[in-house]
């Protein structure tokens, strides 16, 4: 009888809101954990990925490495410097008497150091050489580019301003320009002709004046006239000929 009482508190429609809602945050539960493998996925992708050879961090990783191998030597041969540099600053052959005292192991040491330290500095020495010179032809190349693409442009903009230039002028106006050279050139093929001829006038009028004076005296006056006129007219045929 008591447990039936004690079932009886629990009201059925209460019952069935808490069990939804248990339902609910599993749901819940379930797709953050779906989030969370999907998101693991990836990361282990990414972590995989990062093996590879053509990886830019993996590369950093490695030249900054090999930096600060280099910097740490550096630091270790400046700290012996300074070291050296300790003792009596008026004697100016301390540092070379420091290795009469040292023991033909160290020196032997100290020798393989410095070589070592000559290889990366010419190492380096090659790399910067290397890289001024792809720096080199990059900027080569990309001048060319540069200078072909602006010689482009160029070409395209003048074409362009002609096109728009045809397209916005009348059709009369172009065809008046086609055909005002030649009618520039009739008209001074027709100014030469009466040039010409006004010559000619001009040349009888002064043999009719000159006739009843002395014709005796002016014969020969009279030969030079006519070859004179008969160049004139050779020369009018041959511009009229040549004059288009």
């Amino acid at each position: 009888m008591s447990g039936d009482g004690d079932y009886s508190k629990y009201d059925v429609a209460g019952l069935q809101a808490a069990l939804q809602q248990e339902r609910q945050t599993k749901e819940m539960l379930e797709e953050s954990v779906s989030d969370l493998r999907s998101t693991m996925c990836d990361l282990q992708d990414r972590l995989h990925s990062v093996d590879g050879e053509g990886n830019e961090w993996k590369t950093r990783f490695e030249t900054q490495t090999e930096l600060n191998g280099q910097l740490q030597r550096h630091v270790s041969l400046i700290q012996d410097r300074l070291e050296e540099l300790r003792g009596d600053p008026a004697d100016r052959l301390a540092s070379i008497r420091a290795y009469d005292d040292m023991a033909l192991e160290t020196l032997r040491q100290r020798v393989k150091l410095l070589a070592e330290e000559k290889r990366d500095l010419q190492g380096q020495l090659l790399d910067c050489h290397r890289r001024v010179e792809q720096e080199r032809k990059a900027f080569h190349k990309t001048n060319d580019e540069r200078r072909a693409f602006l010689s482009e442009i160029a070409m395209l903009s003048s074409s362009e301003a002609q096109r728009r230039q045809f397209s916005t002028r009348p059709q009369g106006a172009t065809e008046s320009e086609q055909r005002s050279p030649v009618r520039h050139s009739t008209h001074r093929g027709k100014a030469a002709s009466r040039r010409v001829e006004a010559e000619l006038f001009k040349g009888k009028e002064r043999e009719d004046d000159g006739g009843g004076v002395n014709v005796k005296g002016r014969g020969g006056e009279k030969r030079e006239e006519k070859k004179a006129q008969r160049s004139r007219s050779l020369t009018l045929e041959h511009y009229l000929k040549h004059t288009p």
